[in-house]
Order: C-alpha cells, then structure tokens, then sequence
C-alpha cells in the first residue's frame, strides 16, 4: 500500500484509496483545476444576492485560497453585475475570470467588455429540455453553437463548451452536436454538466471518456446534489480523466445546491492525493463569509466546515480527541485551523467530566464525586434533550463540591 492515505497530523485515510488494484483504473491527468461559480451559479440559490463589493471581496478570498479559476457572474443579469465582474478581473488576481454566456453574440462581447480570460457558453443539449422547454432538435443547437463559439474564439476567449443537462441527453444528440462542433467550431474545453445532480459516478466516467473519445479535448464536470452526490460523480469525472472541477462555496445553486468547493479541494488533495496548492487553513474563513453574506447557515455536519465535525459527546476516546486527534477523525483539525472539541450531554462518561473538569482547572477530584457530576450530567443531558453549556456544568459541579 502507498504512503499517501498517511500524513503525520494531518489525516489518515483509507489506505485502499491507493493500491494499485484500485488506482489502475484510473486515468488522472496531470493537473486538476477548480472552477468556482459561487458568484454565479451560488448566487442562483433562491434568494441570496452578493453586491458588487461583496463579489469583489469574495473573489479576492477565492484568489487567496489558490482557486485556480472565477467565474465572475452573468454579465447581462445586470448593470451591478457586470460592473462587479469588471471590476474583479481588473483586480490583477492569479485566478483567470470566466463570465457564463448565453449563446448569443451580445453576450460573448460583453465578456470581452468586462475584460474576462473566458467564457461558459451554455446550451441546453438534454432531451428534456429540448423537447419540452425548447422544441429544439441538435441540429438547432448545433446551429446556435457554430457561430458563437467561433465568435468568442475569434475574440481570444478561452471557451467551455457547456451542453447543459447533458447527463439526460440522448445518446444520439449528444455524440452527433459534439462530432459536427469539432469540425465545424471546435472550443477549448467541454463541459460535462449534471444539471439534475442524476448521474451515478459510473455513468459521469463513461461520459468523461465518451466526450474525449469524440473531441480530444479537456472535460470540465460539473455537477448539481440532487441525490447526494456531487463531490462524488466530480471526484469519479476527476479519476475518468477531468481535467477541471466545478463547484460553489458551502454548496450553494439552485435546488440541492452545487458540488461544494471546499469539499472539492480536500477530496483531490488527500482522498485523490493530487499535489495542489490550496490553503486549506483558509477555507473556515472564506466559507464564513460566505454564510454570512448569503444569510444560509450551513448543516452543523456539513461535511468540512461543519461546526460540530469535530465536536465529540460521547466519552468514548474523549481524551484522543485533544491528543491524538486521527484516531477519531480522518482529518486532523488543525489543518483546516480548527481544534477537537469535547462537549456535555446524555452520551458523555467519565473521560468527558475529567476533561472538562481539568480544562476548567478542577484537579484532584475522586471518583466517586466524578460519578455524581456524570450522573447529573446525563440526567439534565436527557431532560433537556440537548447539550449542557459551560455555566450548567459550572453550577453542577460548584453544588457537588459543596454538597
């Protein structure tokens, strides 16, 4: 087994991540890039709205943080908007500004307007979109790609290709729009888009290898959590030869939300074991500012940022926690700046009233009086149906002393 599922007070992960039986089947390539679409595709949740100066600050975090590239936002949603994403690409970041598109020509030359490096140039290739939202053929969509994409291209703009709903593309539309724009118009990238969050990881590395087959060309996945998996199909897209992830802070998008950034970065870099430059120590306060400036407070588990990820009730391994945190969680706090932390309720045991009791500079208590301040303790845990806070425990262990 590799050495890479390992790092001393970092994480400890499945060391099954790198056996050769494992890793042959996959085809990473040689860089992974992240994509971050929060100004645009999170400001899209129901609801949130990021000012201009919000997206500048934003945008100059992400750059802090090592994304590699910002899409800036929709430059015809508004005047606001489109002031925001000049005023971010005129901020000399390294991260490259993308702006989304429509396949319109007016579209294409406000990207250039706003001074971006590249453009997202949507379409709607899915058959249910087409049948029922559009009444379009592929030869319609072929037809209104051709000539922005080579708009764009003639412009000196890095163009993704982004047949949106592509996981519920027909076969048949899919391969022939893909065939005839590589002869007729061929972009820089293409984007494999999970619009519905509907595909199964198997499925996204079966298009992954499909659309290079047909185009050569560097894939960008981009995925939706419909039923739970986004990182997941993103991470399986990554393993089929993806070279570009999509994603938003705290998972933000429409419906179930977007593949989540952060969850993106610490999956390429420990689970994938990929090199990578991100700041994982900085990614608490950037998705902070996020929280608060989209008013979503993410899950208390969201996988990453969660306030109680490494939060511990029960008194099992209480003290391995603070000491030895990687034999209770695979990654260790610290890296992302955090610490363990032990709290009190119906679950905690002895190890958990010590702790806290030392941590409060209470020492030489026996145990007898150890196991009075348990077993209230677990009494009040239950009848509250919550954890008790440091004044509860203070005022329970102030009345036993006594006593």
């Amino acid at each position: 087994m590799g050495e890479k599922y390992w790092e001393e007070n970092k994480w400890w992960v499945s060391p099954y991540n790198f056996i050769s039986e494992v890793k042959t089947e996959f085809n990473l390539p040689k860089r992974v890039e992240i994509h971050d679409a929060t100004l645009r595709d999170g400001e899209q949740t129901p609801g949130v709205v990021f000012r201009k100066e919000h997206k500048v600050q934003i945008a100059q975090m992400l750059d802090e943080v090592g994304v590699d590239r910002i899409e800036a936002g929709m430059p015809a949603v508004s005047d606001e908007d489109f002031e925001a994403i000049k005023a971010i690409s005129k901020l000399g970041l390294k991260a490259r500004i993308y702006t989304f598109a429509r396949a319109f020509t007016v579209d294409i030359d406000k990207a250039i307007e706003c001074g971006a490096n590249g453009v997202v140039l949507e379409i709607p290739i899915g058959y249910p979109k087409l049948k029922y939202q559009f009444g379009w053929t592929w030869e319609d969509v072929l037809k209104k790609s051709v000539d922005c994409i080579s708009y764009a291209k003639g412009k000196n703009l890095h163009v993704v290709y982004f047949p949106y709903d592509t996981t519920r593309a027909r076969d048949e539309d899919l391969t022939n729009v893909l065939t005839r724009i590589m002869r007729d118009s061929p972009p820089d990238s293409i984007g494999l888009v999970d619009t519905m969050g509907c595909a199964l990881p198997e499925a996204i590395k079966y298009l992954v290898r499909k659309i290079k087959n047909i185009t050569r060309l560097p894939v960008e996945i981009h995925t939706h959590n419909d039923f739970g998996m986004a990182v997941a199909t993103e991470l399986a897209a990554v393993t089929a030869g993806a070279e570009v992830v999509h994603g938003c802070l705290n998972g933000l998008g429409e419906r179930t939300g977007n593949a989540a950034v952060e969850e993106l970065m610490v999956g390429l870099h420990i689970l994938l074991g990929l090199e990578t430059n991100y700041k994982l120590d900085r990614i608490g306060q950037l998705c902070k500012l996020i929280r608060d400036l989209s008013g979503i407070q993410p899950a208390n588990n969201k996988p990453v940022i969660g306030e109680g990820n490494y939060t511990r009730e029960s008194g099992i391994g209480v003290d391995l926690v603070m000491k030895n945190p990687l034999a209770m969680f695979a990654t260790a706090p610290q890296i992302f700046g955090r610490e363990g932390k032990v709290v009190l309720g119906k679950k905690s045991g002895k190890a958990s009233i010590t702790y806290t009791l030392e941590k409060l500079g209470i020492e030489n208590i026996g145990d007898e009086a150890v196991a009075e301040i348990l077993q209230e303790v677990k009494a009040r845990g239950t009848e509250k149906r919550a954890l008790l806070s440091m004044d509860e425990f203070r005022e329970i262990v102030s009345r036993r002393l006594k006593g």
